[in-house]
């Protein structure tokens, strides 16, 4: 029979460290709304989740409940796409190309700096798999999609989530904070269809959001949790129906799950992996972030647009972490929305081919 201390030693039960992780985000939210934090029901999460994470404590994510998050905040962000907002983002469609362009172009240069920084330093790592694995680590896409690509191309898949994983909480922390900070928040003239909750409405539209999600899973489609509910109520705004707001304190809980689910990515072994390598992809994410801030000032000049707005629709973060601080923080949401989603499916669509010509014909 097991000792008493290994009975001690055994971790709690799975729905236990979930509820655990989530009175923990939710004290961590808490906190920042006392503090005046931007983001407050997704940074302080975020904050507190991973730091729980790394000092070893048995945190968990529930994948439904992300799932539902993502749900709710992409049916919240479609409402923004009324007729006169639709007519605005299409006509921007050559800066969306321009700066699709742009993030393949920076992923890629991104990808290369860590190929040289490493070749000397991982020489375990034959150098075509250290060439995908730099690759992909540098792509700025999904975690979980880039991840996927570059096991085809036989990465090491761990390093690419390490580095997918750290990017991403260094954008959704430092941009936000850096907005309120400098006091560019707020200068969004573009409000949602509709403020009102309308609960037969918004049960109807709960209803076709959920199917559009269940038929993007069914597609193979990237995020379907977010693009199906998204694509739904930016169908029915752009018609100028307007059947119901997303509730706020549904909204708060969805960026609330989503920042558990980034949170809990972190551990132990993933601070001790590599450190290197973890530090140059934290010194690249921040020199990212400078070179999408002088692009976003170009492309405010040629559009006319707010380059606060340009550099959350440029910036190498995550779709739905985007957009929920452009929500948050009024910054042009569909702009930003609409810069997010098309750099999703062309990255997903190009980067596998695009390493296929640099590298597998070289």
């Amino acid at each position: 029979m097991p000792s008493s201390a290994a009975a001690v030693r055994r971790p709690p039960p799975y729905v236990l460290r979930v509820l655990g992780t989530l009175l923990l985000a939710l004290a961590a939210a808490g906190l920042c709304l006392l503090l005046h934090t931007p983001l407050p029901w997704m940074i302080g999460p975020i904050l507190a989740v991973s730091l729980a994470s790394v000092a070893g404590l048995p945190t968990a994510s529930w994948a439904p409940l992300r799932n539902g998050g993502q749900w709710t905040i992409g049916a919240a962000l479609g409402l923004y796409f009324t007729p006169e907002v639709t007519a605005l983002v299409a006509s921007l469609w050559w800066a969306i190309a321009l700066a699709i362009a742009w993030a393949l172009a920076l992923g890629t240069g991104f990808g290369l700096c860590l190929d040289r920084l490493h070749a000397r330093h991982m020489p375990q790592l034959p150098p075509r798999t250290l060439r995908a694995t730099t690759y992909f680590a540098g792509a700025i896409g999904g975690a979980s999609e880039m991840t996927l690509l570059s096991e085809r191309a036989g990465a090491r898949t761990d390093l690419v989530a390490a580095a997918h994983s750290l990017r991403l909480v260094i954008v959704t922390v430092s941009i936000p904070f850096g907005l309120q900070w400098a006091g560019l928040h707020g200068l969004d003239s573009v409000p949602a269809a509709l403020r009102e909750v309308r609960w037969g409405g918004f049960a109807l539209m709960a209803v076709a959001t959920a199917a559009g999600a269940w038929l993007m899973r069914r597609l193979g489609r990237a995020n379907p949790w977010f693009l199906g509910p998204l694509l739904v109520t930016a169908g029915i705004s752009m018609n100028g129906i307007t059947p119901s707001a997303v509730p706020q304190w549904l909204s708060n809980a969805a960026q609330l799950v989503i920042a558990v689910s980034l949170g809990v990515r972190f551990s132990r072994e993933f601070v001790h992996t590599a450190p290197r390598w973890l530090a140059s992809v934290a010194v690249g994410t921040v020199a990212m972030i400078g070179a999408c801030a002088l692009f976003a000032e170009v492309l405010a000049w040629a559009t006319g647009l707010r380059w606060t707005t340009l550099l959350l629709g440029t910036s190498p973060g995550g779709i739905a972490e985007m957009s929920i601080t452009a929500k948050v923080l009024q910054l042009g949401v569909p702009v930003v929305t609409a810069f997010q989603v098309c750099r999703l499916v062309a990255v997903l669509l190009l980067t596998g081919p695009l390493f296929e010509r640099l590298y597998r014909r070289r």
